[in-house]
């Protein structure tokens, strides 16, 4: 019998160039998280990986290029796990879906990869929180993001079939944005609360918002439109 095909190696180089890239992406993404876009240069980030500027200009065109690629790298991890998170629940549920239980499937996985990804999962919740309210982010989060949250206001209507659709989508829209302030960071609820909450603690926040947010959809649908 002939011998089965040994699967290849990866060459060093390969390796090295692999390497060289989660590097530079980790680098950009701790700085864009805290400046921004507009606030970090090739420069910043070669300096903080500790190479000559021009190894980014070999990889990538511009800052541009280096941000999209920043953001595309987690943005892939976390809508597959969201989407597998959601297609699930929905089979799960018999047709019978509750809000609750589709904004824990959708808030849920998300939040676990904070809790137990490091800090680069956490310097990626605060890009993202930063790129949502900007126009090139708005780009980004409809590329990488759109299936999955058309999938949540998907179950979203089984749950309320009575609910104006407008409603349906003007929830999602208060749900993201506090996901967004929280993944932020700031500490601003730190301070408000002197100490009682924190906002690193996004355990408390699972424990937490899904509830919240479930009684504002049941709220706004339940209420006659004025």
């Amino acid at each position: 019998m002939p011998e089965s095909p040994q699967p290849r190696r990866v060459s060093k180089k390969a390796e090295q160039r692999a390497a060289s890239m989660e590097q530079i992406l980790d680098a950009a993404e701790h700085l864009f998280a805290r400046h921004g876009l507009y606030g970090v240069t090739l420069k910043d980030v070669a300096q903080r990986v500790g190479v000559h500027h021009t190894l980014l200009n070999y990889y990538f065109e511009d800052k541009k290029k280096l941000f999209d690629a920043v953001f595309a790298r987690r943005a892939a991890v976390t809508s597959e796990l969201r989407m597998k998170a959601l297609d699930e629940y929905d089979r799960a549920s018999g047709g019978k879906p509750t809000v609750e239980g589709a904004l824990h499937a959708f808030l849920d996985t998300d939040l676990d990869l904070y809790i137990q990804g490091g800090e680069g999962w956490k310097n990626y919740g605060a890009l993202g929180a930063q790129a949502a309210n900007t126009t090139e982010g708005a780009e980004l989060m409809d590329k990488h993001f759109d299936p999955v949250v058309l999938r949540l206001i998907e179950i979203l209507k089984k749950a309320l079939p009575d609910c104006a659709e407008e409603d349906i989508f003007w929830g999602y829209h208060f749900v993201t944005g506090a996901l967004m302030v929280t993944l932020g960071r700031t500490g601003r609820i730190d301070k408000l609360s002197g100490g009682v909450c924190k906002s690193e603690d996004f355990l408390a926040v699972k424990q937490r918002m899904a509830r919240f947010m479930a009684a504002g959809f049941l709220q706004i649908c339940g209420s006659p439109r004025s």
